[in-house]
């Protein structure tokens, strides 16, 4: 009975967006593409939207908006229809939860396409704090409760001897980011299983697993500064004692102001991430409802601009985003073509 209602909802919800008369934007009709999610992807997408326009001035200008991963994907899976967004930018993969959030609202045909690559960066100003971070440094650093004990480090050689015995202060991503999601799982989780404990904790009781290897300190040695990438920048390079972590191609972008923090040694350097050397390496993603493809004006060529912009040497490269391998590009390349759709069996 559920299975048929979902049904019938996607399918008067599909009607009502092929039959709008692109009047309106609250629950109306729309003609122009609109985009949620992540920061870390949104200066792409930004860029993809400027190029639709150019080669396309048939139709409106997308509009991105900068929501964060988490908000991006709760609006994205609402439903289906003019006044929910057409396509979801993520700076790590779709939950399980999530696409069971969206089935159950009728978003049941989704296209995921992996646009390419980055790296959680940790940087300083330049000439600023210069240090070798690792995963279990960090952990050490930032936890609330390292290793399910007080968090006693107010300085980086209180952390290990060999770091400046300067405070530990870390502006980064707030809890609504997929980069705070990728922060957890390849940089403070790694650091947490370090230690054996922990991985029987994980066995035991994965709730207080998650507490102690994932929540971060609350007294200010870590600041949440929300989901402008760029403001971490400005922190950092106006404080040269301070850590920021952010996108990779904010480093870039910004490399006359800041500096990369080597984590285990390797630099956050396009190489590095492409080869995935570097620890921090993610993909990042945009989730597309098929129900609005052909429904909202330009949805299908903007996906088609995405696909022409990914690739090696082209516009996106050049602003930061790392090209996808081989394999994983030649799979996306039939997705963004044939519209082929996820099943959510692979999502956790």
């Amino acid at each position: 009975m559920k299975l048929t209602k979902t049904l019938a909802f996607a399918a008067v919800s599909a009607l009502a967006l092929a039959g709008c008369d692109n009047t309106g934007s609250d629950g109306g009709a729309r003609d122009t593409v609109r985009v949620v999610g992540s920061s870390t992807v949104y200066p792409f997408a930004k860029k993809v939207a400027e190029t639709f326009a150019q080669s396309n001035p048939q139709f409106g200008s997308p509009l991105i908006e900068s929501t964060g991963t988490g908000g991006g994907m709760n609006l994205f899976c609402s439903g289906v229809g003019p006044s929910t967004p057409d396509m979801a930018n993520a700076s790590r993969r779709m939950k399980a939860s999530e696409f069971a959030t969206c089935q159950e609202n009728g978003v049941t045909d989704i296209i995921e396409l992996q646009v390419g690559l980055d790296g959680i960066a940790f940087a300083s100003a330049q000439g600023g704090i210069m240090m070798n971070l690792s995963p279990e440094i960090v952990y050490r650093a930032i936890a609330a409760n390292p290793y399910g004990q007080p968090q006693t480090a107010k300085t980086w050689a209180d952390v290990d001897a060999s770091l400046p015995a300067e405070p530990i202060l870390v502006y980064g991503p707030p809890s609504t980011s997929g980069t705070r999601d990728a922060l957890k799982e390849l940089v403070l989780e790694v650091g947490c299983k370090a230690n054996a404990e922990m991985e029987a904790l994980k066995e035991s009781d994965e709730d207080a697993y998650d507490r102690v290897c994932t929540e971060v300190r609350g007294d200010g040695a870590y600041v949440d500064q929300g989901e402008q990438d760029n403001l971490i920048v400005q922190k950092i390079t106006n404080n040269p004692k301070a850590v920021g972590v952010f996108g990779y191609s904010y480093l870039e972008e910004n490399s006359d102001k800041v500096q990369g923090l080597p984590m285990n040694g390797v630099a956050p350097t396009y190489e590095n991430i492409s080869s995935f050397e570097y620890p921090g390496a993610r993909p990042l993603y945009v989730y597309v409802k098929k129900a609005h493809v052909g429904a909202i004006p330009g949805l299908k060529e903007f996906i088609a601009e995405w696909r022409k912009s990914w690739v090696a040497e082209g516009p996106l490269a050049k602003i930061g985003l790392i090209p996808s391998p081989a394999d994983v590009m030649a799979t996306m390349e039939k997705a963004a073509t044939d519209l082929v759709t996820m099943d959510g069996s692979e999502l956790k």
